[in-house]
């Protein structure tokens, strides 16, 4: 059965994020990721996720310092700044217990891709090393161009590859079904062609962003085969939900997710 985590830079957004991390384990969560938690000290959500006894997963890189970036691993002449702020990262991420690091690659102009992908590698490469110093695995994510238009990374293909020239093992595919039905489509077969190189699984209806009840992807076929592949991590429920969170938390019923009475 498919294990899932709460994504609480998306669910229980109305609270306050240690509140966040309370309701994700009373909703019947067993495990979260985060985004950004880094205006709130380690320690305080280190003990959050203790009194919950859930299981922490992954955060982002900072997005940076000036208006409109999200992320700089792939941003040409920044590797200082990226460098900093995946410092940052994987101290927070350590001292939390958590176990991923997903480097946000950052936008960048078409004419500055040839020199991206060769930075990118760069500061994948070292920031590898130090993960791997903390047992951390860094995820990078292909994200559609339609949400963010010049981010970096688009496609599983190029995920794959760069991790292929990274020859790093603590590298991996962080392979959102939401982006990847946006991009190209052709989810299973991708999913089965990259599961080698996959770290991460995270999901939402297309083309809403909604609960992934809705929309042009078949979720529960999808679910099944994560299963049948062989899967063996959990899938981020990383969705804007319709109204309140708990109101849309009917889709996960089958997959054990219960709230507690």
């Amino acid at each position: 059965m498919p294990r899932f985590a709460a994504n609480l830079g998306y669910l229980f957004t109305e609270r306050a994020l240690l509140e966040r991390i309370d309701a994700a384990a009373a909703a019947g969560f067993k495990a979260i990721e985060l985004q950004f938690p880094y205006d709130v000290p380690a320690s305080q959500v280190k003990a959050a996720i203790a009194r919950n006894k859930l299981t922490m997963l992954g955060v982002n890189t900072p997005p940076g310092g000036r208006e409109g970036e999200f992320g700089l691993a792939a941003v040409p002449g920044r590797e200082q700044d990226f460098d900093a702020l995946f410092t940052r990262a994987l101290d927070y991420i350590s001292e939390i217990g958590g176990s991923a690091v997903h480097c946000l690659a950052g936008k960048v102009a078409p004419e500055q891709r040839p020199a991206a992908e060769r930075v990118f590698i760069g500061n994948l490469q070292r920031a590898a090393d130090l993960a791997a110093a903390k047992n951390v695995t860094l995820l990078i994510e292909p994200i559609n161009a339609r949400d963010r238009p010049n981010y970096f990374l688009n496609r599983v293909e190029h995920a794959a590859d760069i991790i292929a020239k990274a020859g790093k093992p603590n590298i991996r595919v962080q392979f959102d079904f939401y982006h990847v039905q946006i991009v190209g489509g052709d989810l299973l077969h991708r999913l089965e062609q990259y599961l080698s190189v996959i770290g991460h699984l995270q999901c939402a209806s297309v083309p809403s962003r909604h609960e992934p009840d809705e929309g042009e992807i078949n979720y529960p076929y999808v679910f099944e085969a994560v299963d049948r592949l062989g899967y063996g991590g959990w899938i981020g429920a990383e969705y804007r939900p319709r109204a309140r969170t708990e109101d849309g938390l009917g889709w996960l019923g089958k997959y054990g997710v219960i709230p507690a009475r």
